[in-house]
């Protein structure tokens, strides 16, 4: 099958990421929580893992890296346990739900949540954002649409919020696909799914974050250390990391972001000039509709005028055998501002090639012509 899907997870894994994954399994013990050899060689092997993420980020330190098992806990420590309630928070209705529940959890709370639109064109309105911004403790925005691939200006929003404004954002989209320097961006956490762009096996994630932001735990359990200490450790990455870490997701992530090192600009041309192709071939169809620009991220989001999104995904993958999504993507509130009741997103990576592409273009304009 063509596999057009990887917003959702990446098809392809480097072997390198495989085979650091399959090593781990076959060389398991929990790191951190016993003195044996074993024990401590997958203990030094996390270490440097996360010093391959702090570098590959731009991270004060590696310190500041908690690996979790997802980009959606990323968020959740750093919305519920780094921002937390009250006062007012801005994001917008661009986001996927794992910051808008989290966000929608506050406000029952009696936080104040504003919500920054779109322009006309579909893109996230910065100027809105940075208004609504300037007496707000908070601004919460992911780096690339899950659901268009628009990217907002993060540079020129952390030169016009106020200084002691926390800027938080969700990486999903963006890591891997191209560089980014949280420090240099002034980025005070951001949130890094390790099954996407970055490479990594189902079940890798990090929050990394900035000297300022120091989110407090939302789990609590055992860390290996200060075990008489009924209390969380008060130092990171312990205080966000309870229980036993996922050894063989975290080395595939620390594999990943090495293998992403020496080709991230090489990698990020070739997922543009892909989806420059799909977006130029089907512009011009009668019966789609585009919702997406050029973008780095390999995201197209299009609609068929004669079907519903869900019912096109399903007979590109039974009759053409290409997958895609179709739905919601998770993101309602960005559906509602484009007039959407549901795309089809085609999503694709460096390792696709112009074959593929073409193979989609022929199926989708069948498609259309029914």
């Amino acid at each position: 099958m063509i596999y057009f899907d990887n917003a959702a997870t990446g098809g392809f894994k480097p072997d390198c990421v495989t085979g650091a994954a399959y090593a781990a399994l076959r060389n398991c013990a929990n790191p951190g929580r016993s003195g044996h050899r074993r024990s401590l060689a997958c203990a030094e092997r996390v270490y440097a893992c996360r010093k391959a993420i702090a570098s590959f980020f731009g991270a004060p330190s590696p310190d500041r890296v908690a690996f979790t098992k997802n980009c959606t806990e990323a968020l959740n420590i750093a919305i519920l346990g780094g921002v937390g309630s009250g006062g007012k928070i801005v994001s917008t209705v661009a986001e996927h739900n794992s910051v808008l529940r989290p966000l929608q959890y506050l406000e029952d709370m009696g936080t104040n949540v504003e919500l920054a639109p779109l322009t006309a064109d579909g893109r996230i309105d910065c100027a809105r954002l940075i208004s609504m911004a300037q007496d707000a403790k908070a601004v919460i925005v992911t780096l690339a649409s899950n659901v268009t691939g628009t990217s907002p200006d993060i540079a020129k929003i952390k030169a016009n919020i106020p200084q002691d404004c926390l800027l938080v954002c969700d990486g999903a989209q963006a890591c891997g696909h191209r560089p980014i320097d949280m420090t240099a961006l002034g980025i005070d956490a951001l949130a890094v799914a390790g099954h996407k762009g970055m490479l990594g096996i189902q079940g890798s994630g990090a929050l990394v974050f900035s000297e300022r932001f120091n989110p407090s735990p939302v789990l609590f359990g055992g860390t290996g250390s200060e075990s008489f200490n009924l209390h969380m450790p008060d130092f990171y990455p312990d205080r966000l990391e309870s229980g036993t870490l996922s050894f063989p997701a975290i080395v595939s992530l620390g594999e990943g972001a090495l293998y992403l090192r020496s080709r991230i600009y090489e990698n990020r041309d070739r997922t543009l000039y892909l989806t420059n192709m799909l977006i130029d071939g089907l512009s011009s169809m009668h019966g789609i509709r585009l919702y997406s620009r050029s973008n780095d991220v390999g995201i197209v989001a299009l609609a068929f005028e004669n079907m519903q999104s869900e019912e096109a995904a399903y007979r590109l993958s039974e009759e053409y055998s290409i997958c895609v999504r179709g739905g919601l993507h998770c993101a309602p509130l960005m559906h509602e501002a484009l007039g959407s009741d549901g795309l089809v997103r085609v999503s694709l990576s460096a390792f696709n090639s112009e074959r593929e592409v073409e193979y989609f273009l022929s199926a989708a304009e069948k498609l259309a012509r029914e």
